[in-house]
């Protein structure tokens, strides 16, 4: 199991970040095939088959990862920083999402609010025990309580990833609970 976790956090960098790592390519909705992703990975001392694959999707935590209907192709959800366009049509967020950070970065974003930085999108969870984990990863977790109602009534666009993470490019301090 300890294996699968190691070879799920290595997808994660390969088909959100760096797949030229393996020499593997995306299309543009960040699309893999998965006879191509399992041989480069062996190419790259990563020993993963199908039911390998099979067992990491179906089993993440996070749901991270998506086949596509036929399983001929595998992508990640979201948080890419490589260019793709993951087809997602805007959706009405709820009243309030939550966003999980460690505490040492409240100061940043009391200055500035939340940023895409790297990535395509600010990722937003439905629930504080969700956002609670995320934060948690990165160090003391704290929970920020978004005005997302508010922010689409104002203009901002959401999306909804296949895995129930919401996205939007930025979220300006003004509709942002510290509390």
């Amino acid at each position: 199991m300890e294996n699968l976790r190691r070879s799920s956090k290595f997808l994660s960098l390969i088909l959100r970040h760096r797949p030229e790592t393996i020499g593997l390519s995306l299309d543009p909705n960040g699309w893999a095939e998965v006879s191509e992703l399992i041989v480069k990975l062996r190419q790259h001392a990563h020993p993963l088959d199908f039911q390998d694959l099979k067992i990491i999707v179906e089993t993440s935590d996070k749901q991270r990862f998506a086949f596509s209907e036929d399983f001929k192709k595998i992508r990640a959800n979201q948080g890419h920083s490589v260019k793709v366009d993951l087809g997602l049509l805007p959706v009405t967020p709820p009243e309030w999402l939550f966003h999980g950070t460690a505490t040492q970065n409240i100061a940043s974003i009391k200055a500035s609010g939340l940023h895409r930085a790297e990535r395509h999108h600010v990722h937003l969870s439905p629930d504080e025990n969700t956002a609670l984990q995320v934060g948690g990863r990165h160090g003391k977790a704290v929970v920020l309580k978004i005005h997302a109602g508010e922010m689409q009534r104002a203009g901002f666009v959401f999306f909804k990833s296949e895995n129930g993470v919401w996205l939007t490019e930025e979220v300006p301090v003004q509709f942002i609970e510290f509390g």
